[in-house]
């Protein structure tokens, strides 16, 4: 080693003082919350959000305005209330500056201390709520955040309500305390919600991972039964993407006198369910089925995923065209998935999958909106129906269910039978989510698509993706040797066209008017009360239609804004459709090749 001047050897160790002050001032703030519930019974949960470490004159906090896997801005803030900030034992000024953002002053702070109270009182699998009997902690409307710091680590200690005694919650554990909690960054926090309680916890083991059901509100379940049955839609799932990502996964169930809904999570979710719907056989199996959607989104949508779903941006829409995938496939496997796991009949399984035709074939928002439209306004529009809903829009879970299920069939006849829309989905798992760790583009998927189906889609995604043109149902589902036909065709029954509810009053309330049905064409209207036909009262609306037929001109008497109105109207035909499906003479090999691949044989 030659020997340095002195002037080069002091700048040297002028040079090594910098590059270690420079790597000592990047110190990251710590975040840490304490959540207890003074008030449970008036449904409020309380946070205590502790910063430190800062080194920045001012502080923004944010409240997120919607919750992944719901696309709708729901304005968690507006539940906020008394939001203080102190340091040192001594009042911090916190301004509201936005609907969802608390600007704090930190000038020569180094850790403040910010409290608030969150009213919860929702019932839904994406909104909090809290009372005497539990609390489930929604995460993305309970937690402020940072500005600037999605990617900080964050802990939660939870201090119980009374003879609370349980969490559940996907989020680990710090030192096994299962009331303190740790999330490495905000993206995981928000999707990690909590159940806090005296739940009804059992465990089993599937695909490699283990499993915990958290069961609170009752009910009739089954726990050995459930046991094996959700390990059978597990396997199932694992089994198209060849592999199950997670070391541990928790489902939160909600049992009410009247549940339903689902949301999906990274590595858990959140499930909404009748107490006493696992006594019949039918209310069993359509449990399993919200088990079988919301579990198959740990894969579809959670790590498979449009681009714009993540990184989120928590303040405002993040929009796609392709909920038809993440949600439309999702809706077709969780039957699916059912029938691979040998859980109900292929006549059940097929009854179904012709449901799903009749539905989007029965409503008149089919020949409106396309399906990439009507994902890419589901916030406006999924989220937030209204009377006309039904004649102006289409489900992106009913119409890409079907969708998923035609694109399975072109796959499997063009494969012989070898191949299927799982080979698609795995395909795209490995590349995107795997490979290169992004989520996919339209045009990527549709490529996939391609890939497996041997031709180019350019046609079917015109027609049945960006377009209105009516399905060909027969000729996809020839390539398995079935057909529908509509058992209906033959009708001639005669409708007004609108749906009206009984009041408690028994006046008959119009709830929505068909579009060119007879009422749509000749004056009906949303709120009408229909009080009589050719003058006679009306007290039965499954029986108006008694002794009419088709072209009969009436008179509807209907008040409307406290006056009578006479209106004439002429019954049109009923063109609703019941298709049933139905197998074909004669199947040929492939056939039979393409139907055992599809229903599992």
């Amino acid at each position: 080693m030659k020997n340095f001047k002195p002037l080069a050897l002091a700048y040297l160790i002028l040079l090594l003082m910098k590059i270690s002050t420079a790597g000592a001032a990047v110190v990251s703030p710590k975040i840490a919350y304490k959540v207890t519930f003074p008030e449970a019974q008036a449904h409020y949960v309380d946070v205590e959000m502790t910063v430190s470490g800062l080194k920045q004159a001012s502080l923004d906090v944010k409240m997120p305005v919607w919750t992944p896997g719901s696309y709708l801005v729901r304005e968690f803030a507006k539940n906020i209330e008394s939001l203080t900030a102190t340091a040192n034992g001594k009042d911090v000024a916190a301004s509201k500056t936005s609907k969802n953002t608390w600007h704090i002053n930190t000038a020569g702070i180094s850790t403040v201390v910010i409290k608030y109270k969150v009213y919860s009182f929702e019932v839904s699998v994406r909104t909090s709520f809290v009372d005497v009997t539990h609390g489930f902690l929604s995460t993305t409307g309970v937690f402020l955040y940072p500005k600037g710091m999605l990617a900080q680590p964050s802990t939660i200690k939870i201090i119980p309500y009374k003879d609370w005694t349980t969490v559940s919650t996907s989020l680990e554990k710090i030192g096994g305390d299962q009331f303190a909690l740790t999330a490495p960054n905000f993206d995981i926090l928000y999707d990690s919600p909590i159940e806090v309680g005296t739940q009804d916890v059992f465990g089993f083991d599937a695909a490699g991972v283990k499993y915990e059901v958290a069961m609170y509100g009752g009910g009739n379940y089954d726990k050995e039964r459930l046991k094996k049955d959700m390990a059978k839609v597990i396997e199932a799932e694992t089994a198209v993407f060849g592999e199950n990502p997670n070391k541990h996964y928790t489902f939160i169930v909600h049992n009410r006198q009247r549940g339903g809904g689902g949301l999906e999570h990274l590595s858990s979710t959140v499930l909404g369910a009748s107490r006493e719907q696992y006594g019949s056989e039918s209310g069993y199996i359509n449990f399993l089925g919200l088990v079988a959607h919301e579990h198959f989104h740990l894969w579809n949508v959670k790590r498979l995923r449009p681009i714009v779903l993540g990184p989120f941006d928590y303040e405002t829409e993040n929009y796609t065209t392709n909920l038809w995938i993440a949600e439309g496939f999702t809706a077709y496997y969780q039957n699916l998935i059912r029938r691979h796991a040998d859980l109900y009949s292929v006549e059940s399984y097929l009854g179904d999958a012709v449901g799903d035709i009749n539905t989007v074939e029965n409503q008149p928002g089919t020949k409106v909106q396309p399906l990439a439209e009507a994902s890419f306004d589901a916030w406006i529009k999924a989220y937030r129906p209204n009377e006309n809903s039904f004649n102006t829009g289409i489900s992106y879970y009913d119409k890409g269910a079907v969708i998923g299920m035609l694109l399975d069939l072109e796959i499997m006849n063009y494969s012989g039978g070898k191949q299927s829309l799982d080979d698609a989905m795995k395909y795209m798992y490995n590349t995107y989510y795997k490979g290169k760790k992004r989520g996919y583009t339209d045009a990527e998927f549709k490529l996939a698509f391609e890939k497996f189906a041997g031709k180019n889609l350019d046609d079917f995604y015109a027609k049945y993706i960006n377009g209105l043109a009516p399905i060909d149902y027969n000729k996809y589902l020839g390539y398995a040797g079935y057909k529908i036909s509509d058992q209906l065709a033959d009708s001639n029954t005669p409708t007004l066209g609108v749906s009206a509810s009984n009041q408690p009053t028994g006046k008959k309330i119009v709830s929505m008017v068909l579009r060119d049905g007879a009422g749509w064409k000749d004056g009906i209207s949303v709120g009408d009360e229909i009080v009589s036909v050719d003058g006679t009262p009306v007290t039965d609306m499954t029986t108006l239609m008694n002794g009419r037929k088709v072209g009969d001109k009436i008179t509807v008497t209907v008040s409307r804004d406290g006056k009578a109105y006479n209106l004439p109207v002429t019954l049109l035909r009923n063109n609703r459709v019941q298709y049933k499906a139905e197998e074909l003479p004669n199947p040929t090999a492939q056939q039979l090749a393409v139907r055992k691949k599809w229903l599992k044989l």
